[in-house]
């Protein structure tokens, strides 16, 4: 049996790469941030099939025990300050998680299981400004705290391989949705209220901010404008299992080729149940970024070839699943 260790098994991509390698009949080993409350919802039907330890990526020693004590195959870091927005407020914490955090994995590795593969998320948030379509040769031209923090463990993961000859390789993974984000994401955000709007919840979640998601029948939104490369994250986290099935490590493009805007979302999310979004959604300056990021999309012909991936659901199809699930998930 082959052991696999998910940092950030929590995590949307942390818990469906756990259903997918629980299935190929793995032992996995995931671990959550401590805290005082171990419920977690994402692997609340996980648990007894995998086991759940506490670790840190600020905490050196929290990686280097797991590591050896478990003595992994394969080792998945998927954990990050993974708000973009949030990086802003918090570019000490995100360059101290998203960065350094990585480093501290990887030492991990190099020292205990150094025959152990491993896999870094890494994010189109590299890649910054750029704009047309990304390919593993596009230069990284980062320009927020996180993606800037994402670009630096990136590089150091290629080091790391250069330098060591471990087994260590990058998905450079493009947006990714799915029911199980967390409402910080623009989309998950939306379906949310979609749902609390058609259900007429009274108390709905609160938004990023501390504010209730859904103000006097209204959702605030940042720049409506704003393009994204989306896909469904369970076909993206069965490319990150790929790509440590390899005979050589190898980063890749995990994206779909095609962006849509925020305010695509919005519409085939209201109208999957009916409402016109206009009259629903508008605006708040407080949502907006200091710096945005260009239209890009992500060629993942090199994943196609090489690892046999592709993308399989698409865009529409992944809103409205999204907008069921929440229908179902927040009821009057």
């Amino acid at each position: 049996m082959s052991t696999a260790l998910i940092i950030g098994v929590s995590s949307q991509d942390g818990s469906y790469l756990a259903d997918l390698l629980v299935d190929k009949g793995y032992e996995v080993i995931g671990t959550i941030r401590r805290s005082t409350n171990f419920y977690q919802e994402n692997i609340r039907h996980l648990i007894g099939k995998i086991r759940v330890e506490a670790a840190d990526l600020t905490d050196s020693e929290s990686m280097a025990r797991l590591v050896r004590y478990y003595q992994p195959h394969e080792v998945y870091n998927l954990a990050a300050q993974s708000v973009p927005a949030d990086s802003w407020s918090h570019p000490y914490y995100t360059g101290e998680v998203t960065g350094l955090g990585v480093v501290r994995i990887l030492d991990a590795v190099r020292l205990h299981a150094p025959n152990a593969r491993f896999y870094q998320a890494t994010s189109r948030e590299i890649f910054g400004g750029t704009c047309g379509v990304a390919t593993e040769n596009t230069p990284v031209d980062a320009n927020n705290p996180y993606g800037i923090a994402k670009a630096y463990a990136h590089m150091m993961t290629k080091c790391y391989r250069e330098s060591y000859g471990l087994f260590a390789c990058s998905g450079i993974l493009f947006n990714h949705e799915s029911p199980r984000r967390s409402l910080h994401f623009v989309t998950r955000k939306i379906t949310a209220a979609v749902a609390c709007l058609k259900n007429g919840i009274e108390k709905p979640p609160l938004d990023e901010l501390g504010n209730p998601l859904i103000d006097a029948g209204k959702i605030k939104l940042g720049w409506l404008e704003s393009q994204r490369d989306w896909g469904y994250a369970p076909e993206y986290v069965e490319a990150m299992w790929r790509m440590l099935q390899n005979e050589q490590p190898k980063d890749y493009i995990i994206g779909t080729r095609i962006s849509h805007t925020v305010a695509d979302v919005c519409r085939i999310a209201f109208e999957h149940v009916g409402l016109d979004w206009r009259r629903h959604v508008e605006t708040d300056k407080k949502l907006l970024r200091p710096t945005e990021i260009e239209v890009l999309v992500g060629d993942y012909g090199l994943a196609e070839q090489e690892l046999g991936w592709q993308p399989r659901t698409s865009f529409e199809q992944l809103i409205r699943l999204m907008v069921d699930a929440d229908l179902e998930r927040f009821r009057s």
